[in-house]
């Protein structure tokens, strides 16, 4: 048996992102990933306004799928997917009774940080000068206007929602978490990414890779590995 990680974009990319990643010799893992709408083969639907629609509205269409519904799942969200995947896994097991086998977080500081720095509402230069600044990269759609115009709508909307979100969760999750970041990240220190501990009751493991912010996108293979042993105890 596999078991399904639900795989969440950060601000403005789209699932093909993860497409590469199927392509891994994964032995517990099946890779699902996530469409935002707003992009991609969802690019004529509104994007989300904030995180909680966002995980209302992904959990029908999720639970929705046979293989999906009973669970277990794991669920892995890098910067905004971070905290897409967090809320996801919390409405799954709390609201659907789903299991979740673990959650894994990326670049980001714990749920009940809110980021510093902001980019909301500026120009769309600034803006854009100001999103790659945080991440320490720039996608290839912003070298080309035209798809820039075309996915500027559903970047903005990501990062507002990321920008505006504080989780209002109580309890700790029941599900295990693995926080990860690269080990040159400027963005998101160490102490923020064990932030994360709190959050669940279930253990929690704090890993480095190499890399910076966004490490996943340069070789992923050390991510997918770390991921697979850890849910080789549910296959």
């Amino acid at each position: 048996m596999t078991v399904p990680l639900l795989c969440f974009p950060f601000a403005g990319a789209g699932a093909s992102f993860f497409t590469p990643w199927q392509r891994y010799d994964l032995k517990a893992t099946r890779i699902r990933p996530v469409q935002l709408p707003g992009r991609e083969r969802r690019l004529d639907d509104p994007p989300f306004p904030d995180v909680l629609t966002a995980v209302e509205s992904l959990a029908g269409e999720l639970t929705a799928e046979p293989g999906l519904s009973q669970g277990p799942v794991a669920l892995f969200g890098h910067s905004f997917g971070a905290v897409l995947a967090y809320e996801m896994a919390r409405h799954l097991r709390e609201r659907k009774g789903i299991p979740v086998a673990h959650l894994f977080v990326s670049g980001s500081a714990g749920p009940m940080t809110r980021r510093e720095a902001g980019a909301t509402g500026l120009p769309d230069e600034e803006f854009l000068a100001r999103v790659s600044e945080f991440a320490g990269y720039d996608h290839p759609t912003m070298q080309d206007p035209e798809l820039l115009e075309l996915l500027l709508p559903a970047l903005r909307a990501d990062v507002e929602a990321h920008e505006a979100y504080v989780s209002t969760a109580h309890d700790p999750l029941d599900a295990p978490i693995t926080s990860l970041r690269g080990l040159d990240d400027t963005l998101v220190s160490a102490d923020q990414a064990r932030q994360w501990e709190p959050v669940t009751r279930s253990g929690f493991r704090f890993e480095e890779l190499p890399g910076g912010h966004m490490y996943l996108t340069e070789y992923p293979g050390p991510l997918l590995k770390l991921i697979d042993d850890e849910l080789k105890a549910w296959a």
